[in-house]
């Protein structure tokens, strides 16, 4: 897990919303020259713009969680 994620997952726990999220993320980033750099590099390597990447980011991040459907067994539901 990079340091971008670790960051993101603590402010969206925190905030639980996006809206203040978001410039709560952007801040942290801000203040951390090597965040800053990690996420520099993030948006360069998914083509987005640092002020539209909390929103990607999201976006990312959300595409590459598995459904909890997915992972479930027969065993985890009681009927």
């Amino acid at each position: 897990m990079s340091d971008i994620t670790e960051v993101f997952l603590k402010v969206i726990g925190q905030y639980g919303s996006v809206d203040i999220a978001d410039a709560e993320f952007k801040k942290m980033i801000h203040e951390d020259p090597e965040l800053r750099s990690e996420y520099r590099e993030w948006c360069d390597a998914v083509g987005s713009s640092e002020k539209n990447g909390f929103l990607d980011y999201c976006e990312e991040y959300l595409d590459n969680q598995s459904s909890i459907y997915d992972t479930l067994t027969d065993d985890d539901i009681e009927l």
